[in-house]
């Protein structure tokens, strides 16, 4: 299979889809790899290291897209891309097509095949593609939520764990999956009283198991959502639905109860974020204020640790791309069942149901595809 690496072109987005190693790999198993130039400039890495890996360089996007039978990104396609997908092309990256109705319909049209890293899941369930960058985003947003609420950045002036004689920040942090679990350890190891909340009784009992003292896993319901939002500092919106739009839990009238300059990070926003208020935001114009409260919502988190990210990227989907890469995405999707919950869209056709029902789409069961 000939596999296409192409230069991320959204804004500030600095990572890459593959390292050096991972050409190495694939062209181990026998695959031709095409790599855009300066694709991996961003995190480290140099066109001369993929040719010593066996890459291809190519010019252009245009000349990957052409050329190659799965092109693989960082993040979803953008509007300059779309013509560029052929009839047939496994598209394999971040897609969260739920977020995105235009999206969406052009990637249909183009009659490919998509396959999501966001909704593979795992032998024993868990999403271990997009686990990776919900740890940093996770540990990012609690850097930035201590970031903002210093005065200079627009925020009340709170440090997050406060000094001997003074209280320290109140986070909050909706959801206590991976990107909650790593925000609120985070969090509390710069001192805040932290309360995470999760809808999942097990997901609780393991959080109270691990997390220190300072944080506090409670039960989730839109009372106890309000009366924390009232007494926080700072928000953490990290809830996820796999493949759909994510549940709005904060509601603009809430944002008159809450302190002043409070700070909402909107982890949610590449699934259409958790906040009501949140529209997506990129690192150059990280925040807004709306009724007196600062909202993060950048939509490529992991994106300001570019190398770290990449490398942690890769190490995830390798081994579904030598899958793909070696068996054909249809034998490779029969043969895993989590690699088959990562196919979004096969032809015209939506076949994940999270999608569909986001935009009222017809959805096919994916066996009837397979």
């Amino acid at each position: 299979m000939i596999v296409g690496i192409l230069k991320e072109i959204k804004a500030q987005e600095n990572r890459v889809c593959m390292t050096p190693a991972g050409v190495e790999v694939l062209r181990q198993n026998g695959h031709e790899v095409l790599v855009e130039k300066n694709a991996g400039v961003g995190s480290g890495f140099l066109d001369d290291q993929y040719i010593a890996a066996g890459a291809i360089m190519m010019d252009t996007p245009a000349e990957v897209f052409a050329k190659a039978d799965m092109v693989m990104h960082v993040k979803e396609p953008q509007p300059s891309e779309f013509s560029m997908v052929r009839p047939g092309q496994i598209i394999f990256t971040y897609l969260h097509y739920a977020a995105d109705e235009e999206l969406t319909r052009a990637m249909m049209k183009s009659d490919s095949i998509s396959i999501a890293y966001e909704t593979v899941e795992g032998p024993h369930g868990g999403l271990p593609l997009l686990s990776p960058m919900s740890e940093v985003a996770g540990r990012i947003a609690a850097q930035e939520a201590a970031h903002f609420l210093k005065f200079v950045h627009g925020g009340r002036g709170v440090l997050m764990g406060g000094v001997t004689g003074v209280a320290p920040a109140n986070v909050l942090v909706l959801g206590g999956g991976m990107v909650g679990a790593n925000a609120a350890i985070i969090a509390a190891g710069m001192g805040a009283q932290v309360h995470v909340l999760d809808m999942n009784l097990d997901r609780l009992r393991y959080l109270s198991e691990i997390m220190p003292k300072n944080v506090i896993p409670l039960m989730s319901s839109p009372a106890t959502v309000r009366a924390l939002a009232r007494e926080a500092d700072a928000i953490i919106g990290a809830v996820l639905v796999v493949g759909a739009k994510a549940p709005k839990l904060v509601s603009r009238d809430m944002l008159k109860e809450m302190k002043p300059k409070t700070v909402l990070v909107d982890v949610a926003i590449d699934q259409g974020g958790c906040f009501e208020t949140s529209h997506p935001t990129t690192h150059a114009d990280p925040v807004f204020e709306l009724d007196g409260i600062l909202h993060y919502c950048v939509a490529n988190i992991p994106g300001a640790v570019p190398m770290t990210s990449t490398l942690a990227l890769t190490n995830a989907t390798l081994p579904y791309a030598v899958q793909i890469a070696n068996k054909g995405w249809k034998k490779a999707c029969q043969d895993n069942p989590g690699l088959k919950k990562g196919l979004n869209l096969i032809g015209d056709k939506v076949v994940h149901k999270g999608v569909a029902d986001a935009f009222g789409l017809t959805y096919t069961p994916v066996d009837s595809c397979l």
